[in-house]
């Protein structure tokens, strides 16, 4: 980033923020402290009115705007293919203000970046399948009341299935939740949020819920909970050994599975390790690529699947 583009970058930053120490102000623009104490002597020398109070940071005075800035082609890009994406992926009135807000932005592009950047559109598509099922529509539906609930700072109840049975045998329980924040994880949403059933935290998935409804039961944030900065426990302490023959080698590179840590080529095929909870998790997956995959270890789950192959062929 060159020095014009870094001031331009810091009059945004302080006029979102209000007051930026400067030591923060380095890290975000990769640079020193001596250059941010340059950069701001070269805005005031600008008559951008920019006030320093030591210990506490910059920040504009008060009243002060930045006059409406233009965009490139591919900011403007990066801006329309964004509500693009939160047309397919949020309830409906996140959607309507989607549509708004790409109307605007495509409202104040000067012609010529207006269509450089609706070419480069015509070659870009996003496709969200889920969406468009009974199943995406009702994730939907979740994510607005959800939403709701965390506005109001109310807690959620459902009915929830998880993928797997609990130690007790049963897949299905009630959950009262309050909510902390939603996430978009491999395309499908997820809550984060503590858990009264389990008093702890907990993530569910929305395609599981069912039943879901908000109470008149108030909850408080905690103040230290940060869900941008927050990373969920990995306790995927498993790993399982795969040979894929090379017929279905690319495929698998290609799947994106999540449980996939890595794989190798060797002369007899593609080596693949999975890291799981349980090899439950990768058990339908693993029987889904048939005889072109086969279990090298645990031993355990090798035998599992050499006895459910077994039922099938019983069955046919």
């Amino acid at each position: 980033m060159n020095k014009t583009d870094r001031l331009l970058a810091i009059v945004l930053e302080l006029q979102r923020k209000g007051v930026v120490r400067a030591e923060d102000l380095a890290a975000r623009f990769e640079t020193s402290v001596r250059t941010i104490y340059r950069d701001m002597q070269a805005l005031s020398e600008a008559s951008v009115p920019i006030v320093g109070e030591p210990g506490v940071g910059y920040s504009l005075m008060e009243g002060f705007f930045l006059p409406p800035v233009s965009f490139t082609v591919e900011e403007a890009v990066s801006l329309l293919i964004g509500a693009h994406f939160v047309e397919q992926k949020f309830d409906p009135r996140y959607q309507e203000r989607a549509k708004s807000s790409r109307s605007k932005i495509e409202a104040v592009l000067p012609q010529q970046v207006r269509a450089e950047a609706a070419n480069i559109l015509t070659t870009m598509r996003l496709l969200a399948f889920a969406s468009d099922t009974p199943a995406g529509k009702q994730e939907k539906e979740w994510v607005e009341k959800i939403r709701q609930a965390l506005l109001d700072a109310k807690k959620v109840s459902f009915h929830y299935r998880k993928s797997l049975a609990e130690e007790d045998g049963n897949r299905d329980s009630v959950r009262v939740v309050a909510p902390y924040g939603l996430a978009l994880v491999g395309g499908a949403w997820t809550m984060i949020g503590h858990c009264d059933l389990r008093d702890d935290l907990r993530h569910f998935r929305l395609s599981r819920m069912s039943q879901l409804a908000i109470t008149e039961e108030g909850y408080q944030r905690p103040p230290d909970f940060n869900l941008h900065a927050y990373k969920p426990m990995d306790d995927r302490k498993t790993y399982v050994r795969l040979l894929a023959q090379r017929d279905i080698a690319e495929r698998i590179k290609e799947s994106n599975y999540f449980f996939l840590e890595g794989w190798e080529d060797s002369s007899d095929g593609l080596l693949i390790t999975l890291r799981v909870r349980q090899t439950e998790e990768v058990k339908q997956w693993v029987l889904g690529w048939g005889a072109y995959l086969e279990v090298l270890e645990p031993e355990m789950f090798r035998r599992e699947i050499r006895e459910e192959i077994e039922k099938m062929i019983k069955r046919y």
